[in-house]
Parts: C-alpha cells; sequence; structure tokens
C-alpha cells in the first residue's frame, strides 16, 4: 500500500462549504495599474534616482576616498554632534509633544486657539527667518539676558524650534479619536490613571509616536537654516553636518559630502527601522 492511499486528502475529508481555497490575486485594472506607474515614476524622479545619485558620487572614489572623507577629525565631530543632539531632541519631543498634544486635545482653555496657531508656527516660518528670531532672543543682545549664541546649546534650541510640531500634530488626531468610555470602564474597574494610559491610552498612541519622532529625528539631522546664525558654524565644536557638506560643496568636494550625505542616509534609515520595531513591539505587550 503506498504512503499516497494511508494520507487522506484533506481537502476531500471536508464538506464542501468548508473547504478553503487558495486566495486567488486581484490584478489590477487599467486605471490602478496606471495610477500605480505614474506613483512609482514620481517617486523614483524626485527620491530613488537622486539618492541612487548620491550614493554612486560617494563611492565615485572609491571605498579607502568614502572611508578618508567620512572620518575626518572635523567631519567626525560634526556627524557626532548631529546625531546625539537629533536623538536628544526627539526624546525632549516624545514627553513634551505628547503632553502639549494631551492639553490640546483634552483641556479647555483661554487662548487655545491662538496655542494651536503658535505650535504650527515653525512649519509656515522659513528656517533662516527663525535662526534671525532666535539670534534676536537668544543672542548677544538678547532682550531676556540669555546668551547662547556660538554654543551647542545653541544647537539644541534650533533643533527644538523647528521639530517642536511634528509630535504634536501626530499624536493630537489619534489622541482625539480614542473613545474615553474605555478609560471610563477602566476606572471603574479600579485601574490607576497611570494604569489607564499605560494599558489603555499608550499603545493607541504609540505608532503616531513613533511616526512623529522619525519625523523630527529626520528634521534635526537635516537642519541648516535655523541653527546656521545662533551657533556660528565653529569646527568641532558647533558645526553639524549640514553645514559640513555644504562648506565641502562650497570647496568643489563633491565626494565628501556626498559621503556625509549617504552615512547621514543610513543612520536615519537605521533609526527609522529601530523606531519601527519599538513600536511593534510595545503595541504587542499593550
Amino acid at each position: 500500500m503506498t504512503s499516497a492511499t494511508l494520507t487522506p486528502d484533506v481537502n476531500q475529508s471536508r464538506p464542501a462549504g468548508n473547504r478553503r481555497s487558495a486566495p486567488a490575486g486581484h490584478p489590477l485594472s487599467r486605471v490602478s495599474g496606471l495610477g500605480l506607474g505614474v506613483a512609482m515614476l514620481w517617486f523614483s524622479l524626485l527620491v530613488l534616482i537622486p539618492l541612487a545619485a548620491v550614493v554612486a558620487v560617494a563611492g565615485s572614489g572609491g571605498w579607502s576616498g568614502f572611508w578618508d572623507a567620512i572620518t575626518a577629525e572635523q567631519t567626525l565631530a560634526s556627524i557626532e554632534l548631529t546625531i546625539f543632539t537629533s536623538v536628544g531632541v526627539t526624546l525632549v519631543n516624545v514627553v513634551m509633544g505628547t503632553l502639549i498634544a494631551w492639553v490640546l486635545v483634552r483641556d479647555r482653555f483661554f487662548g487655545k486657539r491662538v496655542l494651536e496657531v503658535l505650535v504650527d508656527i515653525p512649519f509656515a516660518l522659513p528656517t533662516i527667518v527663525a535662526g534671525l528670531v532666535l539670534l534676536s532672543l537668544y543672542g548677544p543682545k538678547s532682550p531676556i539676558g540669555v546668551d547662547i549664541a556660538n554654543t551647542r546649546v545653541a544647537v539644541f534650541v534650533a533643533f527644538l524650534f523647528v521639530t517642536l510640531p511634528f509630535i504634536v500634530r501626530t499624536v493630537q488626531p489619534v489622541l482625539a479619536e480614542i473613545d474615553q468610555d474605555v478609560e471610563e470602564a477602566a476606572a471603574s474597574l479600579g485601574a490607576s490613571r497611570f494604569t489607564i494610559f499605560r494599558r489603555v491610552i499608550l499603545p493607541s498612541l504609540t505608532p503616531a509616536i513613533t511616526a512623529g519622532a522619525a519625523l523630527s529625528f529626520a528634521r534635526g539631522v537635516s537642519e541648516y537654516g535655523s541653527l546656521v546664525l545662533l551657533s556660528g558654524n565653529l569646527p568641532m565644536r558647533t558645526e553639524v553636518t549640514s553645514v559640513r557638506i555644504f562648506s565641502s560643496i562650497e570647496n568643489d568636494n563633491l565626494e565628501n559630502a556626498a559621503a556625509v550625505a549617504t552615512v547621514l542616509l543610513v543612520i536615519s534609515f537605521a533609526v527609522i527601522v529601530l523606531l519601527d520595531v519599538i513600536q511593534r513591539r510595545t503595541v504587542r505587550r499593550g
């Protein structure tokens, strides 16, 4: 007796109504296919091709040239300052941005609409204008007596200013959609406010907080205009990577500029992947 006769056919042993057929694919219609093609072409022209060109220029001098460009003492100092400052600013924004979103959604107070408008100012204000505003407020002629010009604190403050709205605006609509009846039910069962926030609210907000954190970090890494006046761009002290890249371009050294840009690209991609992993684990644990 063969093994084929000993093993029953699973599909035949089930009633006809309970048989599971393999999921059939749904081919795109002509309109959908055209839309997908146009979208991918547009995305390639704006993102993929430019990024590929930057990587190609970075590798045009070979591995030794690339390594020498990114390991130069001044370049390493600028990368370190940019990355660590962006991480610190992102952590601050996760807390303060969520708090501001909570106040805007859950509380009613005089001047709420004005605060809503003020949160969006970093979006609408040109970054070089933001830099001028920060220099006027925190520079040598500060009206409040706070002079942080040409220091690393200036870089931190500039990053905070331009990245403030990201987490606020990603968390706010999600928080507004959370059903408060679930929170009231949890409270009636004896859950503390901290437990309700950790087990009910936070899992719902985690994807939005993660998305806002990724945007905040990416904006900090690439920022230029808001800090170029206040930081002083001092080599080995307050020079960030965007300024370093611009200096390389001014000196007609495109390979070095592309090499530093490639490093930032890799770091940003790694941070986005890490945040996505943290988000999934947090939501799963609930």
